[in-house]
């Protein structure tokens, strides 16, 4: 469970008043990082950065192969690097640690040497080893890779950012050698749609697009500075009245975790998500998908083994509004169209 003691106090996920679209989004990707990442749109100050993380900090701890960059996984082979699945082939005791779920900040000058890593050729062609200096993939791998103004970030890094998320493997070539490392880690990017959206076919990429917005509401607004006071006043008391909040929330993800390989989506509901798809003219079948796994982590989360109409209802918006074909002066659907198309095909009342 989350600590309360820490060299610099994180505030409690479970405190975080409003952005539910947000939240949720970034819980079914823990639940699932199959799912393919969140991508979070919204004004400046709408504590993007804060919510995630809160929702690191909130994570179990995990277990590690001893001082390897990659953070191996000692029970899982697509989880570690080669040098550990050698170490287990020829029968060497693995020393383990525990540590947080990492979180990888990925700074918006980053060179794709730094994001990437890098092969030293000179001790490859003098000594014959291939001498590899991590970056910060390798750092991400199995937590959370965080890219806050990805819109402002260069295209080709984007790529290189959803290419290692979506296959788990980052590649790294130079004069003719070859290096190959685990990289499976949640993407997170958040940006201010005023600084421009991404291009549509690396949106497509991202499985859930997040919308948030400043809160409106003056009472809400007055909660959220009173409590953003209180936790500047005195961290650590503040996060003590929510620890209860917090390790139920952590419970609940663990047992979602374990629960969904079990749950089912019926062959009805499945061909009504296709449905929706091709009627909103949905390119290719990411839309598809993402929306049968978050469907399938919903219900998880909550405990069952059924996706309901309700679990797809909540859903749907966050894993199709980006994917929707639109005119190009156009900003990105707020969801009336999706669910309009959801109401329609389910007869929803």
């Amino acid at each position: 469970m989350a600590s309360t003691q820490q060299d610099r106090p994180i505030f409690p996920f479970t405190a975080i008043v409003g952005q539910e679209e947000m939240k949720l989004a970034l819980i079914l990707n823990v639940i699932d990082p199959k799912i393919g990442g969140v991508m979070i749109m919204g004004d400046r100050g709408t504590g993007k950065s804060t919510t995630v993380r809160a929702l690191v900090d909130l994570l179990p701890e995990i277990e590690v192969v001893a001082n390897d960059p990659f953070n191996s996984d000692p029970k899982d082979t697509e989880s570690m690097s080669e040098e550990v699945r050698q170490q287990i082939t020829s029968g060497q005791t693995l020393e383990t640690a525990q540590i947080k779920i990492p979180m990888v900040d990925l700074p918006l000058g980053a060179t794709e040497d730094r994001v990437c890593g890098t092969i030293d050729i000179e001790k490859a062609l003098t000594d014959g080893v291939k001498a590899f200096e991590p970056g910060l993939l390798a750092k991400a791998n199995r937590g959370i890779l965080y890219v806050d103004e990805v819109n402002l970030l260069d295209d080709h890094l984007v790529d290189v950012l959803l290419d290692s998320a979506a296959s788990g493997w980052n590649t790294v070539e130079r004069e003719g050698i070859s290096i190959c490392h685990p990289a499976r880690f949640i993407l997170v990017g958040s940006g201010n749609p005023e600084e421009g959206e991404l291009r549509p076919q690396l949106l497509d990429r991202f499985g859930m697009h997040a919308q948030i917005g400043t809160v409106k509401e003056p009472d809400l607004r007055v909660k959220i500075v009173e409590q953003r006071s209180e936790f500047d006043a005195n961290p650590n008391e503040f996060r003590a009245g929510y620890q209860i909040a917090q390790d139920e929330l952590t419970t609940k993800i663990i047992e979602a975790r374990k629960l969904l390989s079990k749950v089912q989506i019926s062959y009805e509901y499945r061909v009504q998500i296709s449905q929706i798809c091709s009627e909103l003219n949905v390119d290719g079948l990411r839309g598809d998908i993402v929306t049968n796994r978050a469907a399938k982590a919903i219900a998880a989360f909550e405990g069952r083994v059924e996706v309901t109409a309700e679990d797809i209802s909540r859903i749907i918006t966050l894993c199709l509004r980006h994917r929707l074909r639109k005119d190009p002066l156009e900003t990105i659907d707020s969801g009336t169209k999706v669910q309009d198309t959801f109401r329609d095909i389910f007869a929803w009342a």
